[in-house]
């Protein structure tokens, strides 16, 4: 299968390995004390690298919405959310990572390299049957599925579905109007799960559901039974019901056979009238279906309303085309309706309204993580979910708010400095990155023993630690292991139990000094 090259390629494949974890340090709450939503001030690389060791392979949904590389520069605070690529921030970052050749980048090398090692890291994060969204238009759609085929896996696209952004646009000379975008879907194995392929129908199609026989089943619409007319022969017997009545065939036939009628008769769908026979379909019945998602979206809001929703909850219009909710809500009708979801590029938080919308309509219970780089996450995205969540606008436009909660953090120290460990962070961030380092799995800060990190595949891990102490693991130490495993890996300072002790009891010891080389 053919593979996307470009200049600097080799110089970000593996970047996302040499990116440090570092610890998210919580600055506030808003709401329920133990809130699982998350706002991360900070660079998204950075960020997904230490989201890890809570999320890795459990990130159910991502919508992300990068930078077009349109070319032109638009202020929204830094590179994140600017179009032009030669952004002092990324240039700086470029010079970095791929060095010398720099200098020969295309502004379609510069996104490339921007979106490999981000993507990488956001593939780690999706669960096995997730599913990731990315906003994109005509300026880098082709790179941009190409550099899904290799990360994601070709037979993992889905969909590369068309939103109408706008009705009407300026057309450029020597150009046709541009009035859509795409969202490519991807999904990160066969096994991928869908919440609701259907989209709810239209109030108009509701509508139509208006007989009702009390019968408990709710409303009901009729459709005729007869065939439409085409050539061939017609079926040309008659239909007799459960009362014996004879119901002559129409000149075009049934619609279908008659065992197939019996059972809606026998069932209370079949209408008889002195015109026909109709069955009835009960609106609570197509409800749960409704109509399956085209991947044409030119019923969603445009991006107009994307910035009105922004005036509305600002009193102003602070944030350059942002996307409709209702964009969003799309791909969350999509996935799981108890999805955690992820936005590495959150500009002014549409996805976390966007959940919380869904919530309340469909009684979900989706989780958000946002990730913004520039210093306006603080008062333009985590002070748009704040204002969701309490209620904004007043008068005739005042807008009720959504239960819902969300702690703001800031990207903190790095776990490894100068190749050791960096000892000035929280116990529990160190003991949460050495349980990830070797199990890939979620620390519980709850373990009841001591010192233990916990059990993973029949091994228990323990972690053995003071700080400005040097400690031993010696038998005293030993004896103070309660915990049952068929193996053991132990970190300490030193170690001076024998190698026939550490293999009679199946013990791996590990320094603690040797973790930044790990």
């Amino acid at each position: 299968m053919p593979t996307l090259d470009w200049i600097g390629k080799n110089k970000v494949v593996n970047h996302h390995l040499d990116v440090p974890y570092h610890v998210l340090e919580k600055k506030y709450t808003l709401g329920a004390d133990a809130s699982e939503n998350m706002i991360i001030h900070g660079d998204n690389l950075i960020a997904l690298k230490s989201l890890l060791p809570k999320y890795e392979g459990k990130i159910d949904c991502i919508y992300i919405d990068p930078p077009y590389n349109t070319g032109n520069a638009i202020d929204k605070g830094g590179w994140a959310y600017s179009d032009n690529v030669d952004d002092p921030i990324i240039k700086r970052w470029l010079g970095e990572t791929v060095g010398n050749e720099m200098d020969d980048l295309s502004r379609h090398d510069k996104w490339l390299c921007m979106m490999y090692p981000r993507l990488r890291l956001l593939k780690k994060l999706l669960a096995k049957d997730g599913l990731i969204f990315i906003s994109i238009d005509d300026n880098e759609v082709e790179h941009l599925r190409n550099l899904c085929n290799e990360i994601f896996g070709h037979s993992h696209f889905i969909n590369q579905f068309v939103w109408q952004r706008n009705s009407s646009a300026k057309t450029e000379k020597g150009k046709f109007t541009v009035n859509t975008e795409y969202v490519l879907l991807y999904s990160n194995s066969s096994e991928y799960v869908l919440n609701d392929t259907f989209k709810p129908l239209s109030e108009a199609t509701r509508a139509m559901y208006s007989k009702d026989d009390n019968d408990g089943r709710g409303p009901y619409r009729l459709y005729p039974l007869q065939k439409p007319a085409s050539p061939g022969p017609e079926t040309t017997y008659d239909y007799i019901d459960n009362n014996g009545k004879v119901w002559p065939c129409p000149q075009k036939g049934w619609r279908m056979k008659q065992s197939k009628l019996k059972e809606l008769e026998n069932d209370g769908r079949l209408c008889l009238d002195n015109k026909s026979l109709s069955e009835k379909a009960y609106w609570n019945e197509r409800d749960s279906e409704g109509k399956r998602i085209d991947t044409l979206w030119n019923d969603l809001p445009q991006n107009t309303v994307g910035s009105a929703e922004i005036e509305a909850i600002f009193g102003e219009a602070i944030f350059n085309n942002p996307k409709p909710t209702g964009l969003i809500q799309r791909c969350l009708e999509i996935s799981k309706k108890d999805a955690i979801i992820l936005d590495s590029f959150a500009g002014s938080g549409t996805t976390a309204h966007a959940v919380l919308q869904q919530n309340q309509k469909d009684n979900g219970t989706r989780k958000f993580i946002l990730v913004e780089l520039c210093d306006y996450a603080e008062t333009i995205t985590a002070e748009r979910v704040k204002r969701v969540i309490s209620g904004y606008g007043q008068g005739k436009q005042k807008v009720d708010g959504i239960e819902g909660s969300f702690s703001f953090y800031e990207l903190g120290d790095a776990i490894i400095k100068n190749d050791s460990l960096n000892f000035d962070i929280p116990d529990d961030d160190i003991k949460e990155f050495v349980y990830y380092l070797e199990t890939k799995e979620k620390y519980n800060k709850k373990v009841s023993e001591n010192a233990l990190l916990g059990v993973y595949a029949g091994c228990a891990y323990y972690f053995f630690y003071e700080k400005g102490k040097i400690i031993t693991l010696n038998r005293r130490k030993l004896s103070c292991i309660k915990t049952k495993a068929e193996s053991y890996v132990i970190y300490a300072d030193q170690c001076t139990l024998s190698d026939e002790e550490l293999k009679k009891y199946s013990i791996t010891f590990k320094k603690i000094s040797d973790i930044g080389k790990i």
